[in-house]
């Protein structure tokens, strides 16, 4: 095994070592002059208070609205794209959002996270997929917007829920959101925490495209995904954060490696 090997194995070994790395720097960034912290809040409270008022006009107009022009023909010009694999590619990105595998795919990354010794992190990544899981389905309901017609788009699968917002692009968002941020802050830089960073963030990113090619969503369910997904991120890393100061100094941490 090579050194750079040895060393990627160790970041997931001593996660005391990594979040105590994590708070180090999150330290520092706050030692920033003070002109500099309060651009910092200022940016991050005016992007918040942007995507709370575009999410809520949205949601109004999608309440009143089964779809917009503006929809179909983004739809349309998505599904006229016939790159060789295109159609594969968006079809496995979806995957892992249905049922049961969207319960697979998170009950592995919590178990994985506790078997290295994240606890806290496991225990938020699991309160994570329930938060967004079920304020995507009370938002469905609601709002109770159809899901797009096959007489107007190609639907590949006819899905018998609501389509505002949508449920994978949320889970997505908030899930797979929060994977990528342990990855950034807990992992020191090394090829294992830029391929987390990379596999999670194309996700991410390809998920709302992908609802949109199957014809399973409106481009507009997508963007009121993003942004509902967003501020429940958001608040995830908020509780994260919040706990980690209460709890993670009482829970055990991954046992070191015996010398032999």
């Amino acid at each position: 095994m090579s050194t750079q090997d040895k060393d990627n194995l160790k970041d997931l070994k001593r996660p005391d070592e990594n979040i105590v790395g994590a708070a180090q720097k999150a330290a520092k960034a706050e030692s920033a002059p003070a002109p500099v912290r309060r651009y910092r809040t200022l940016l991050f409270q005016g992007t918040l208070i942007v995507v709370i008022c575009t999410f809520a006009a949205l949601t109004l107009l999608a309440s009143t609205t089964a779809y917009f022009p503006i929809d179909l023909k983004l739809t349309l010009a998505l599904q006229s794209i016939n790159f060789p694999f295109f159609a594969g590619l968006m079809s496995l990105i979806s995957w892992a959002g249905f049922s049961p595998q969207s319960l697979i795919v998170s009950a592995l990354f919590v178990v994985m996270l506790y078997g290295f010794g994240y606890h806290w992190e496991s225990v938020m990544a699991a309160l994570g997929v329930g938060f967004v899981q079920g304020l995507n389905t009370l938002v469905k309901i609601v709002i109770h917007r159809p899901r797009p017609a096959a007489d107007l788009v190609n639907v590949v699968n006819q899905i018998n829920s609501f389509s505002f917002p949508s449920g994978h692009v949320m889970f997505y968002t908030g899930f797979f959101g929060f994977l990528w941020f342990l990855a950034y802050t807990l992992l020191k830089r090394s090829w294992l925490r830029t391929f987390l960073l990379v596999i999670f963030g194309i996700h991410v990113i390809l998920i709302g495209a992908s609802r949109v090619y199957l014809g399973e969503h409106w481009p507009s369910d997508v963007i009121g995904a993003y942004l509902l997904g967003f501020l429940a991120l958001v608040v995830i890393i908020q509780v994260y954060r919040w706990g980690k100061t209460r709890f993670f100094v009482h829970q055990p941490t991954a046992p070191e490696p015996k010398n032999s």
